[in-house]
């Protein structure tokens, strides 16, 4: 049988104090819990070495014991002793927990702390301090004892990428699941990139139920409008003399087509509202935010020398 250092498990002093003691317990419980490495049984086993060396050392009298033990091990081995001739029949425990008050973790405190199960204690702890009412797992009794914490199943989230057409109609995406499930998911209109969709009992099962799927969405980006949270941005083309001289022009919007009215002498960079043309808003699909419209005026191409010359006569008659 091997010799277990509690104070090095825990990383403390001999000299450590309760709180001290206690601090590095938790930190190392925290860091090694089975649920927060579930595909690791080494930690799994970190985790329960942890756990029976707090059970030792936040115990007054198993901690004076242990202490004991420990000193007359370092005179042993300094002599040479070898550790199977070594007689342990001295230090084993009378009956399964004699007449000593242990003080031990709950399994309601240690939940409490970490939400997770107790795991087992070494023949070192036993034959020391005697079995501890039945509390000897094996790493797979450990493993199946946890859903008796009653604890729901973990959630699990799934990108889904939509058109901009999409976010604002609605839409649907229909999962499949290794185990051969199909369900349609409604992506309401107004969604936005980084909008969650909660479809609850969707995740993984759980002994308290399954948790829930959520589904985080990403808008593309659209190659003509551009948005900017409900609201929607869009480059117009305005021919010159309709800019100089005033007129109407047709805007396409994201679901149909408007006219504008151009006042006389726009400039190019000028910005329209057009309000409740823009995005529906997820919490109240009935209200649009507004479409902006920026003019970017068009100047004629292909003039003949004769219509350049016009052009020129009338920039100096305004000069």
């Amino acid at each position: 049988m091997q010799y277990r250092d509690y104070y090095d498990i825990l990383n403390v002093s001999k000299d450590a104090g309760q709180d001290e003691i206690k601090k590095a317990y938790r930190k190392l419980a925290r860091e090694y819990h089975p649920d927060v490495n579930p595909d690791d049984p080494q930690a799994e086993e970190k985790f329960k070495d942890i756990n029976e060396a707090y059970q030792v050392l936040s115990d007054e009298e198993k901690r004076k014991k242990y202490d004991r033990f420990g000193s007359q091990w370092k005179q042993y081995q300094q002599t040479g002793g070898r550790a199977e001739d070594f007689d342990w029949s001295q230090w084993a425990a009378k009956g399964t927990r004699g007449g000593t008050q242990y003080r031990s973790v709950s399994q309601e405190e240690f939940e409490q702390m970490f939400g997770g199960g107790l795991g087992g204690f070494s023949d070192f702890f036993e034959t020391l301090f005697g079995g501890m009412a039945g509390a000897r797992t094996t790493q797979r009794t450990a493993r199946q004892a946890r859903p008796q914490n009653l604890r729901r199943g973990q959630d699990l989230q799934h990108t889904v990428e939509i058109s901009l057409e999409e976010a604002f109609q609605g839409t649907t995406r229909v999962l499949t699941f290794e185990d051969g499930r199909r369900i349609e998911a409604t992506i309401p209109p107004g969604v936005k990139t980084g909008s969650k969709i909660r479809l609850s009992g969707q995740g993984v099962e759980g002994a308290r139920g399954a948790g829930d799927l959520y589904l985080k969405v990403s808008v593309r980006p659209h190659s003509k409008f551009e948005r900017d949270g409900d609201n929607l941005h869009v480059q117009q083309l305005v021919d010159f003399f309709t800019a100089l001289l005033g007129g109407e022009v047709t805007v396409s919007t994201i679901d149909r087509d408007v006219r504008l009215t151009i006042p006389p002498e726009t400039d190019s960079g000028k910005t329209f509202r057009l309000k409740g043309l823009g995005m529906p808003k997820l919490s109240s699909p009935d209200s649009r935010g507004d479409l902006y419209v920026t003019i970017e005026i068009q100047v004629p191409k292909g003039l003949s020398a004769e219509q350049k010359n016009q052009f020129k006569e009338l920039k100096d008659n305004l000069a």
